[in-house]
């Protein structure tokens, strides 16, 4: 896979089991990759730790005044140059191609499992951990896949120059062949404390991360109750200890950093102290003594990819660890379905766990005295139940979760009551799967949008056309019912057979949401719509009311019949108290028993 294939036709499906199995998940799905960075990284690696080899040869060349080995020696230099510039050029090609193809696949898996869990993704995790997990973690995990390669490349290489040092002088030889394991084995007790210290870092990182996303997105309210500087000393605390943990990780990296410089230098002061008595003895040469030394010079360079190879380990373990377990979260049904979707089934639809029925081509509004249980059964009208084994939704008789994921969201759609607007034009805005039977001017007009297209334009510097108007990041700019309406627009444009409306006006002055309860209703004519709303202009408008009362049906009717004959929808239509919803039962009685009496001296 190169850069210019990306996106991949498909990610395959991750090992979210544990962060380790989702890593090893990663490499071995980029084995072509890792191999190819293996081979350039041995050239690159082979051909550096050959060089003092080929200055060892030059220099016993000058002192034995030899002229063929001289040349010899220059044309292994030349050699060995063209190797290293050529490793080392496509080593660097293909480790970013297998860093960045990595990061591609851990966000396309990401954004599948966000695709797949709907709302239901940030109600189980939190939002800032959602976008750290995207963001900052998958650079991470990226680094460890990548660098796998090049620390092989450089175990090898290192094995191969120690093998090469014995059998070229033994003597000294056998010093940097155990040498060299010790110094590359010297820092596994500090790893331990500095991969704690690492996953500390990160975890109050994107602790200050989440911080950051509420804060953000709730700074219009937070300075409608002046706390704003409450939660800004909050983060600046969070992000201070992000701070000091940081220095911590980077005192225990600095430390393991020192080790490798400075045991390498204690075994090449032992060894040139060493060479130097064999030289005096001749029973080493000064060549000889030259291409080792060299070697312990050049070997620092690989023997560095020890340490980074550490390092990132212990900073992708954590962010693996947070995507596995973002990845291994799964809807309450199953997302492959075992029916034919081709065909989108249409008919009433019907909740057997609380026996609501929205007969097909007609507007049903459900009062639920509960909002929250209200936002739990419109989630589960849309196909995602909030509890593992609850009754599957209906929709002409057909189980919502047998359909493939796909057509049961082409077939109805939930519009939540706080639903989100990205950024970007109007025109963007509005491009979503539609049937093509609304048109963007109609699903405005029916939203009574017309006040919130003037906005726009008048917000925005050089746009003439609303839909060209660029609305900024969760429309931020524009007042809560405006955004309510211009979701709704955005839901009625995709015409769905049946359209589930959380609260859609509950931000909306009365005269607005009357006009928006009649544009409603006569663009979806023969269509299927609920919406939940204790509005009465909305409810006196729909074809059937049904009141919701402890988690089932309670009254069916239309909204003038159930305010005269049902106290329990009074009371949430008309938001009685207690002592009033008394009174109005009492006169009921009191009339019903008058009656009884006439009837009975009749």
């Amino acid at each position: 896979m190169q850069i210019q294939d990306l996106p991949y036709p498909d990610p395959g499906v991750p090992d979210a089991r544990s962060g380790p199995r989702f890593l090893w998940w990663l490499f071995r799905n980029q084995r072509g990759g890792q191999l190819k960075a293996l081979a350039w990284g041995l050239l690159h690696f082979l051909s550096v730790s050959a060089l003092p080899f080929c200055v060892g040869v030059a220099v016993q060349a000058v002192v034995d005044r030899s002229g063929a080995q001289l040349a010899l020696a220059g044309g292994l230099l030349i050699l060995c140059c063209i190797g290293n510039a050529l490793g080392d050029t496509f080593l660097h090609r293909t480790a970013v191609t297998n860093w960045i193809t990595a990061a591609a696949r851990v966000q396309q898996v990401l954004a599948r499992k966000a695709s797949q869990l709907g709302s239901a993704l940030t109600r189980r995790v939190a939002a800032g951990e959602v976008v750290a997990v995207s963001t900052g973690d998958v650079e991470k995990i990226g680094w460890f896949v990548e660098a796998w390669s090049r620390f092989t490349a450089a175990a090898v290489t290192l094995v191969v120059v120690c093998v090469g040092l014995v059998v070229y002088q033994p003597a000294l030889g056998v010093i940097v062949a155990v040498g060299l394991p010790v110094l590359a084995l010297a820092v596994l007790p500090l790893l331990p404390p500095a991969t704690r210290r690492a996953d500390l870092q990160r975890e109050k990182a994107g602790r200050a991360t989440e911080l950051a996303s509420d804060t953000v997105a709730g700074l219009r309210v937070l300075r409608g109750i002046g706390g704003e500087e409450l939660f800004l000393d909050r983060y600046r605390r969070a992000s201070q200890e992000v701070r000091h943990a940081a220095v911590r990780s980077a005192r225990m990296w600095a430390l393991i950093s020192a080790i490798q410089v400075l045991l390498p230098g204690l075994l090449l002061i032992a060894v040139v102290w060493y060479g130097v008595h064999l030289a005096r003895q001749g029973r080493v040469t000064v060549g000889e003594l030259v291409t080792v030394y060299s070697s312990i010079m050049i070997l620092t360079y690989p023997l560095r990819h020890f340490e980074e190879i550490a390092m990132a380990y212990s900073f992708s373990r954590p962010s693996a660890r947070r995507a596995a377990r973002v990845l291994s979260l799964e809807r309450a049904t199953d997302t492959t379905g075992t029916r034919d979707g081709s065909e989108p089934p249409g008919g009433d639809l019907y909740d057997p766990a609380t026996g609501l029925l929205a007969p097909a081509g007609r507007l049903t509004a459900v009062v639920c005295g509960d909002p929250d249980a209200a936002g739990r059964l419109a989630e589960r009208l849309g196909g995602h139940p909030s509890e593992e084994g609850a009754a599957s939704v209906l929709l002409g008789g057909v189980p919502l979760d047998e359909l493939p994921l796909d057509s049961a969201r082409t077939a109805v759609l939930v519009q939540d009551k706080d639903p989100v607007l990205l950024s970007g034009t109007l025109r963007e805005l509005l491009d979503v799967p539609r049937s093509g039977d609304v048109g963007a001017e109609e699903a405005l007009a029916a939203a009574q949008c017309a006040d919130v297209l003037a906005a726009l334009v008048q917000g925005s510097l050089d746009a003439d056309d609303p839909m060209d108007a660029r609305i900024t990041e969760r429309g931020r700019s524009l007042s809560g019912g405006q955004r309510q309406r211009l979701a709704l627009a955005r839901s009625l444009i995709t015409n769905p057979e049946v359209l589930v409306l959380d609260e859609p006006t509950s931000a909306v002055d009365s005269h607005t949401e009357a006009r928006i309860a009649e544009g409603v209703r006569d663009l979806r004519a023969g269509r299927t719509t609920v919406v939940f709303t204790s509005s009465p202009l909305l409810l006196d408008r729909a074809d059937r009311v049904v009141l919701i009362h402890d988690g089932e049906v309670a009254a069916v009717g239309v909204h003038r019949e159930l305010v005269r004959s049902e106290p329990r929808y009074r009371v949430v239509v008309t938001r009685e108290t207690d002592d009033e919803a008394a009174l109005s039962r009492g006169f009921s009685e009191l009339h019903e028993k008058e009656l009884q009496e006439i009837e009975e001296s009749a």
